[in-house]
């Protein structure tokens, strides 16, 4: 006797097979993408531990930082169409550590505070093709003091005629120099040059501004470059140039510092912990200021002691490779001068 195979239990069968294969992303896919967003949550949260050398990738890792948000939201997207459960739920450990990080910068500029100074910084390149263009443009963010770095003959005169309608204080040595509204009680060269550089080389100032609000000591500066190589990230000059301006800076007498500059670095990259250990960065904006085409990175910094940045951004291209940048910088009602408390 031969059985009939009856077609809907075939069916019923079938379905029941389907619903005992496992979720779409919960095998190794699912898994790979949850252990990615777990070591991302790791270099965000743990750069310091990552060495610098060979080829200072600590250094390298840190100066794109704020880029781990655009792989949390790559992973993000993966995981939700691979539906892994196992993925979302590691995602949330690089969010929290990305929003400690760098949520702050989204927040809004607050508003106006009643001791501040508009603080403008640029680089505006020792080729650009219309130094009157960009005088100009930087007289139209209404800045307090601007801080320019690249300025070479002849168009420093430019710089001079132009900016000197709205500023009528202002200091050069070698290729950096500062404008203000107020006056300049003194000034002098920096010198953050590196062993191994010429004896030419000249990028730093400091001078010190009568402000409304009390002295401020002004200190303009332009790091050397680093460069990106095989053999990774070039930037011993820029670090140690960077530990001299520190040293500079933590000698300082006068109570109330802003420095400005070009420092070929972010805020985040340990080649600038002599600065950033003792001055405030930035509480908001993210101002990405290099390269102007396309900014990746601010390195373009205005930092302060016994002051807040409370705010910083970018301002519309120049004929310069870099975007200018303006900070908003509060005062707190301290001495004039005097050494900072420890």
């Amino acid at each position: 006797m031969v059985e009939r195979v009856d077609g809907g239990g075939t069916a019923k069968a079938a379905r029941a097979a389907k619903r005992r294969r496992p979720a779409v992303g919960e095998g190794p896919r699912g898994i790979v993408v949850a252990g990615v967003a777990v070591g991302l949550a790791g270099v965000m949260g743990l750069h310091r531990v990552i060495p610098n050398s060979p080829g200072r990738v600590g250094s390298l890792v840190e100066s794109f930082l704020p880029w781990g948000g655009v792989v949390v939201v790559l992973l993000l997207v993966v995981a939700l169409v691979r539906r892994s459960g196992v993925a979302l739920v590691a995602l949330l450990l690089p969010v929290s550590v990305w929003v400690h990080g760098f949520g702050g910068l989204f927040l809004p500029a607050p508003g106006t505070g009643a001791r501040e100074l508009v603080v403008v910084q640029h680089n505006v390149s020792d080729e650009n093709p219309d130094p009157a263009g960009t005088a100009r443009a930087l007289l139209a963010a209404g800045g307090d003091l601007v801080a320019l770095q690249e300025l070479v003959v002849p168009a420093l005169g430019v710089y001079e005629d132009v900016l000197g309608v709205e500023y009528p204080h202002h200091v050069v040595h070698g290729t950096v120099g500062l404008w203000s509204r107020y006056p300049i009680r003194a000034d002098q060269v920096v010198d953050i040059r590196p062993r191994a550089f010429e004896a030419g080389w000249s990028r730093g100032l400091r001078a010190v501004v009568e402000a409304p609000y009390g002295d401020v000591a002004a200190y303009v500066a332009h790091l050397p470059s680093v460069r990106l190589g095989v053999g990774g990230l070039a930037s011993a000059a820029r670090d140690e140039s960077a530990r001299m301006l520190g040293e500079l800076v933590r000698g300082e007498e006068v109570r109330a510092v802003v420095l400005v500059g070009d420092l070929n670095s972010t805020v985040d990259d340990r080649g600038l912990e002599p600065l950033t250990s003792q001055l405030n960065v930035a509480e908001r904006g993210f101002a990405f200021s290099f390269p102007a085409g396309f900014p990746v990175a601010r390195i373009d910094q205005v930092l302060a002691r016994s002051a807040t940045v409370r705010h910083i951004r970018t301002l519309p291209a120049t004929g310069s490779d870099h975007l200018p940048v303006a900070a908003r910088v509060s005062f707190s009602p301290l001495p004039a001068s005097g050494r900072p408390a420890p």
